[in-house]
């Protein structure tokens, strides 16, 4: 069914940690989650993002199972194909992993489907035109894509009379690559809705963690995070003092940055206070000095968050 009468919010929420796969470590139930699930509907919060590879099927089986009882046009979904994931015996990888994720989401249709990342590029965009072209699909999205990688991508597209309409790359206010690079800028010159992750830096950026109370052991968090959770002081002092000056929570800080930058952050809950944090963060305008400060004390902080399976935006 149509959700072409929705909307594009300020935030989409996601489902990453919904997989199970460690990086956020323990574990999480339909049970814990149907909670979450039905108080970001309540919210207004209707654009979810998911992947297969997140939990290899888990994540997307999680949400499609709440999504069963919510009318198609209620609702906007954004899923991935995923390079490391393609099967090398499909006619058309991208076309198979999406099936798998119709069934698994219980659509016939995606709102934003994406390339997650250019291992292969630009193989898969390629691959993705007949999907594109059979209507089964909204916006074309690339991830984890460098402005040349983005380029190529929309002139292959425009070949056959399409476009890219999102991008999606982590951006926070310590690594804000794809803004220095021009991804930002070229975004915006194109009507390209750019799709924050990683905004709140898994929740090192919440307040919920420091060198104090560091993530759990074993996790992925706490390998990338823990042993530098003592740069983030004064980033957090600075974090605290505005929010409590908006009478808000410190996660709502970067989130309302990211709205404010021309941004639409994907927020991972797993909590109905992370529902009740994001609805707040989206409608937080912050002023031109707080968004001045914010940005000094995290150049200062100058922590190093590439991820493993990213790179630097250049």
């Amino acid at each position: 069914m149509s959700t072409k009468n929705l909307e594009m919010p300020k935030i989409a929420l996601g489902a990453w940690a919904w997989g199970n796969d460690g990086t956020f470590g323990g574990t999480l139930t339909e049970s814990e989650l149907r909670p979450v699930f039905d108080e970001a509907m309540k919210k207004g919060l209707y654009l979810w993002d998911t992947a297969f590879v997140y939990g290899m099927g888990t994540s997307e089986t999680v949400l499609g199972n709440f999504l069963k009882n919510v009318h198609r046009e209620q609702y906007l979904i954004s899923t991935k194909f995923t390079p490391q994931c393609a099967d090398p015996n499909a006619e058309n990888a991208v076309t198979a992993m999406y099936e798998g994720s119709v069934q698994r989401l219980g659509t016939d249709f995606m709102d934003i489907y994406w390339i997650h990342n250019p291992l292969g590029a630009p193989k898969w965009i390629t691959e993705l035109i007949p999907l594109a072209k059979s209507g089964k699909i909204g916006k074309i999205g690339v991830s984890n894509h460098n402005l040349a990688e983005l380029k190529q991508a929309e002139e292959i597209l425009a070949k056959e009379g399409l476009h890219i309409s999102a991008v999606q790359n982590h951006y926070s206010l310590l690594n804000r690559s794809s803004e220095t690079s021009g991804i930002l800028d070229y975004c915006k010159e194109k009507g390209i809705v750019f799709f924050s992750y990683m905004v709140l830096e898994q929740g090192a950026l919440s307040g919920k963690y420091d060198k104090d109370h560091p993530f759990p052991e074993g996790s992925a968090r706490a390998k990338a995070y823990n042993s530098v959770l003592g740069k983030f002081d004064e980033l957090l002092e600075c974090l605290k003092n505005i929010a409590n000056a908006h009478n808000v929570g410190i996660a709502q800080i970067p989130v309302a940055w990211a709205v404010a930058k021309g941004t639409l952050p994907i927020i991972g809950v797993t909590k109905t206070s992370h529902v009740e944090d994001a609805a707040k963060a989206a409608e937080l305008v912050l002023s031109a000095s707080e968004m001045e400060n914010i940005e000094s004390c995290a150049k200062r902080a100058d922590i190093d968050v590439i991820r493993m399976w990213e790179k630097e935006m250049k």
